[in-house]
């Protein structure tokens, strides 16, 4: 009785030891682990015929496949929360800069306004024609950026690379509202990676949710992380993703499929030098 005792006990000391470190990737092996220690206890066990029954070997197995699943579901949950915040700050960002432009906007228009005024008083006609020209073309900018704000689903797409950071065969493929999405890549290419970002594509879109979508799932077999979809890193060629943006009714106005990656090569002529 005393012999079954420690034996159970240690078999369930391992077994909260494998719950109390668990992490998702090591659930396979945990179980393994566990299938080993009732191995052992049943080979210590078996003159007096002590064994850990199948029942409750299969319970523990079941009880890390559980801890396993719910650690999965909390990272996927903080991550959710952390990728909602981050969204939330890039569209206060988007906002911010539009407000910010139809301000500017209608300032300059409240100054041609005052001019035609005085140019309609003593101006020659010529001047007063690029008055009113210099007013229409504030007033049709002005509606572009409240159309702009009102339309959540207009914004640019982005195809961006980092050679010196993941190689010349993986690419990011994202979105932005920003009214300058050059600053959305600038951020992207932080401290948190060695070297900038290579752009190989802004295209604008009125509905980029929409041909971001397109291009993620053209790409789904490649991509890189297959746990968190969130980021959007794929397995591929610029020149491949071109293809596929060709495939759709995009206007591109430029696009470089070769990396320029001056940071990477500045760094290794220095590091050979």
């Amino acid at each position: 009785s005393d012999i079954s005792k420690l034996l159970v006990r240690s078999y369930n000391g391992e077994a909260d030891v494998l719950i109390n470190k668990m992490r998702p990737y090591k659930l396979e092996s945990a179980v393994d682990r566990l299938h080993k220690s009732r191995a052992t206890i049943t080979k210590l066990g078996v003159t007096m015929d002590i064994a850990i029954s199948e029942k409750y070997h299969a319970a523990r197995i079941e009880e890390l496949k559980l801890t396993a699943d719910f650690l999965a579901k909390k990272e996927e949950e903080k991550e959710a929360e952390r990728e909602a915040k981050a969204q939330l700050r890039e569209e206060a960002k988007a906002r911010k800069e539009l407000e910010a432009e139809k301000a500017r906007l209608f300032k300059e228009q409240a100054h041609y306004h005052a001019s035609l005024l005085r140019l309609r008083e003593g101006g020659t006609e010529e001047e007063v024609a690029a008055a009113e020209a210099k007013l229409a073309e504030l007033d049709e900018a002005i509606h572009g950026v409240e159309d702009r704000a009102a339309n959540v689903r207009a914004g640019y797409v982005y195809v961006i690379s980092n050679f010196g950071a993941f190689g010349e065969e993986v690419v990011k493929i994202g979105m932005t509202r920003r009214l300058e999405p050059m600053d959305r890549v600038r951020e992207l290419g932080d401290a948190s990676v060695p070297f900038k970002f290579d752009v190989h594509a802004l295209v604008f879109s009125e509905d980029a949710v929409t041909l971001e979508t397109q291009l993620h799932q053209a790409f789904e077999p490649q991509r890189v992380n297959l746990v968190n979809r969130r980021r959007e890193f794929f397995y591929a060629t610029p020149a491949q993703v071109r293809s596929v943006l060709d495939s759709h009714d995009v206007e591109l106005v430029e696009y470089i499929e070769e990396p320029e990656a001056e940071e990477w090569h500045m760094s290794t002529n220095a590091r050979q030098a």
